[in-house]
């Protein structure tokens, strides 16, 4: 029989070691002894400390219910991650239909929401050619020439379509200011006679209404947007409505009223609050002429109503959709319909703030609070000092004292 010493191999065994990697979300996870504990048991076979089935049931359930919220905090974040998307996506896609000769007269920059600037807010007088409204544009063509602010041109009659809406608002660094502009203030258009402002954007384009706005009022304009009248209907309906405060009764029938089948809406809207689909508000945004209202009670129409009483209306509507947006108990109704709204949102305005700006414009609102309606020549003190009614052509004459002091308020 061989000795020992001969049987066992000379030197150390030959083995390896191995060790295994720990998981990529193994750290994030604690060690579950609950079932290792259920496995201890006394010798009576009753299960080691408290035997309550109850209480052993529900340490069961706790890490399930972990699971469980953990993975409804993952949904929910993915649904506000598709929100932004939408919304950033959107607002890229309608800063591509901006005319490019626009461009080239703001002077913003992108970070909008650390250092105050100011937008411009225009809309026209112009509706899609498909529509039975009068004032439609002759040809699709024509159309998309304004909405994207194009000056008329290749068979687009210079002249035709005017801005029906102009407003300043000043957003960021904490402030989110606005200030309406009468479109038929007097002023200077740079390369034409002096006429009502609004017909600059006829005669140029938004980019010539740029230029006619910094002439009137003395400062630079660094974003602007033009309204897109679809999608300022689909944007008020995605969420919910907006309500605006009517200072007094207001009856109306823009484009003949409903039922005469030109693709009018009747207003019927009462003193205080009222809460108004897209299809009203850009009605109520609209109005020049208001009807008498049945019933006791003063109106606009006994009142007198002006393009002043049309400005504060269309800052009414702005202030509505602010506060459907920043108003914390609409935050579960928002958050359900978050990608709907942050699709419909940027396809209310034709812009150059695309993704990253513009959902800073939102932010600012939402910080800025809500300054009070305001009017250039709307206030007693301005007519006091010298703004008139009845100026050449029937224009509103605006003193430059009152610019001034009215530019002082909005850069805040």
């Amino acid at each position: 029989m061989p000795d020992d010493d001969e049987q066992r191999p000379a030197g150390p065994p030959e083995y390896q070691v191995y060790r295994s990697r720990r998981g990529l979300f193994s750290r994030l996870k604690s060690a579950d002894l609950s079932r290792l504990r259920d496995r201890v048991k006394l010798p009576s076979g009753k299960p080691k400390g408290n035997g309550d089935p109850g209480r052993k049931r529900s340490r069961r359930q706790r890490p399930g219910l972990k699971r469980g919220l953990k993975w409804v905090g993952f949904a929910a974040l993915g649904w506000i991650v598709l929100s932004f998307l939408a919304f950033a996506v959107s607002a890229q896609l309608q800063s591509f239909k901006l005319s490019g000769e626009v461009g080239k007269t703001l002077h913003g920059n992108p970070f909008l929401l650390p250092s105050a600037q100011t937008i411009l807010v225009l809309g026209t007088d112009a509706r899609p050619p498909d529509t039975k409204e009068p004032g439609a544009p002759h040809s699709q063509k024509c159309f998309e020439q304004q909405s994207h602010g194009d000056a008329p041109h290749d068979g687009c009659e210079a002249g035709e379509y005017r801005a029906d809406t102009l407003m300043l608002i000043r957003a960021g660094g904490g402030s989110f200011n606005k200030l309406s502009i009468p479109r038929d203030s007097y002023a200077e258009i740079p390369g034409n006679s002096p006429t009502k402002i609004n017909a600059a954007f006829s005669y140029g384009g938004a980019a010539l209404q740029i230029k006619t706005v910094e002439k009137f009022l003395g400062i630079q304009i660094d974003h602007v947007a033009i309204v897109d009248f679809t999608g300022f209907e689909k944007l008020i309906d995605a969420v919910g409505g907006v309500e605006v405060n009517v200072p007094n009764k207001l009856c109306g029938d823009i484009s003949g009223g409903a039922g005469h089948g030109q693709g009018g809406v009747s207003l019927r809207l009462h003193k205080g609050e009222n809460t108004l689909d897209g299809e009203k508000a850009l009605a109520y945004s609209r109005v020049r002429d208001p009807s008498e209202c049945p019933g006791p009670g003063k109106s606009a129409f006994t009142l007198g109503y002006s393009d002043f009483n049309r400005a504060k209306a269309q800052q009414e509507v702005i202030n509505g959709i602010k506060g459907r947006l920043t108003d914390p108990l609409r935050l579960p109704y928002n958050f359900i319909k978050g990608p709907i709204i942050g699709w419909e949102a940027p396809k209310a305005f034709v812009s150059d703030m695309g993704f990253f700006t513009m959902p800073q414009l939102i932010l600012s609102a939402a910080i800025g609070g809500s300054a009070p309606t305001d009017v250039l020549c709307s206030r007693a003190k301005e007519i006091q000092e010298g703004c008139s009614l009845e100026g050449p052509e029937g224009s509103v004459e605006v003193p430059e004292s009152v610019r001034r002091k009215a530019v002082k308020r909005l850069m805040g």
